[in-house]
């Protein structure tokens, strides 16, 4: 029995597709649609032939929506405008040199899952044959698309898509990257997420990971946390604020190392190095086995 009956597809500013099915409306953007019945989320394929946009391989109604989960303000193009300074304008000098030192190069090809503003992904571009940048977020992909056209970089794709619904296409890639974003999913969407990732990636590539993760056993949650929370920035515009750390601990899905190291060995990983920076943050190079 299908979930959803079709009624209506329309086509809006070339990228834009709104399905109605019963009164109720969906949208989708490069290539997935997600239409809501009530708390189910339903995903499908948008195909475009001759005669138009259509719809297939309707996903399982059991899948999250990703984009509910990126978090409101990675929504917010005000937020994005100063998204680059709350992060510390990070250098990814040192991730772009592991993967140059595991034998990537200008054939390679690299997928910058989350990518964000591309802080990483305009500089790898520079470096290595391919990138693709994906982020659910369109104000994050509105800023990165700008600043790929300024430079010129006709190597970078930009993909509104999540960990999820992804749909790689080409060789396999040789290396990933994801930086603070992993933790937007629940632990069970986090292993189906590393197993998507692992299912994309050749034999030997480089998954580079880093996030917010827990290396600490829960009765020293509160000692843990409140130290944290006392090295917040002050300034919002400048970093991230006990308000923040406070929010992202309530409502995102860190979790704790012994629970994460496992979901990288199931998904097809070998741990080939790991740099924890205190106990709530962790770097992760793996090897696609």
């Amino acid at each position: 029995m299908k979930l959803f009956h079709f009624a209506e597809l329309h086509e809006h500013s070339g990228h834009l597709l709104v399905l109605k099915s019963r009164g109720r409306w969906g949208r989708g953007v490069n290539g997935q649609l997600l239409l809501r019945h009530g708390s189910a989320v339903a995903a499908f394929q948008i195909r475009r032939g001759n005669t138009g946009a259509r719809i297939d391989n309707m996903a399982e109604p059991w899948m999250i929506d990703e984009l509910a989960h990126a978090g409101h303000e990675h929504l917010d193009p005000a937020f994005v405008a100063s998204f680059d300074d709350k992060q510390g304008r990070p250098d990814p000098a040192e991730d772009l040199a592991v993967l140059s030192g595991s034998g990537l190069g200008k054939e390679s090809t690299v997928v910058d899952l989350g990518a964000g503003t591309g802080q990483f992904a305009l500089r790898a571009a520079r470096q290595f044959g391919k990138v693709i940048a994906v982020d659910v977020s369109p104000a994050m992909l509105k800023t990165l698309r700008d600043r790929a056209s300024e430079l010129a970089l006709d190597n970078l794709d930009c993909i509104q898509a999540g960990f999820l619904s992804y749909e790689h296409a080409g060789p396999p890639a040789d290396a990933v990257y994801t930086r603070n974003a992993l933790h937007h999913l629940p632990d069970f969407w986090k292993a189906l997420a590393l197993t998507r990732i692992a299912a994309l990636m050749r034999a030997g590539g480089v998954l580079r990971l880093h996030d917010l993760i827990y290396d600490f056993q829960p009765s020293q949650a509160e000692a843990v946390f409140t130290r944290w929370l006392g090295h917040a920035a002050t300034d919002p515009k400048r970093g991230y604020t006990s308000e923040d750390y406070a929010e992202h601990i309530r409502t995102e899905h860190s979790t704790f190392r012994w629970l994460f190291e496992p979901m990288l060995r199931a998904a097809g990983f070998e741990i080939a190095t790991t740099d924890f920076d205190g106990p709530v943050y962790g770097t992760y190079t793996c090897i696609k086995a």
